[in-house]
């Protein structure tokens, strides 16, 4: 699992004065991004790109500008070109929303999709999750 603690700022929020779903889905593909530059290895940061293919996600309760929030994520069931992600967002523990992701790996010099190496596949897969 990989965690980031963020505050939601007033921009963030919409005309109910709440987080708003795009930030929701902001903080998903930003989280996504950290842990993959965390984790990998500098040859295949410079090889692959990631773009997703479906986003699912479960808003549970509401976040307000100020909230300091826990972003977590882990990885799900993978295949040959689908990777499954999976993140909570969280104020004091309480689940404030939930998505399920699936990526897929593209090559930066063909942008095509392209079935990533061994560690890349272990590191990112539920073998690891």
């Amino acid at each position: 699992m990989f965690e980031m603690t963020i505050t939601a700022a007033q921009e963030d929020t919409d005309q109910l004065g709440h987080v708003n779903n795009i930030t929701y889905l902001r903080w998903v593909q930003e989280i996504a991004i950290a842990h993959w530059n965390a984790l990998a290895p500098a040859e295949d940061i410079e090889k692959l790109l990631w773009v997703v293919l479906r986003h699912e996600i479960d808003y549970k309760a509401q976040a307000f500008a100020g909230d300091v929030l826990t972003v977590r994520t882990w990885v799900g069931a993978a295949g040959r070109l689908k990777f499954e992600r999976n993140t909570e967002i969280l104020r004091g523990g309480k689940l404030l929303a939930k998505a399920l992701t699936v990526w897929c790996p593209i090559d930066r010099a063909t942008g095509r999709p392209t079935a990533p190496g061994e560690i890349v596949r272990a590191l990112f897969s539920n073998a690891n999750g």
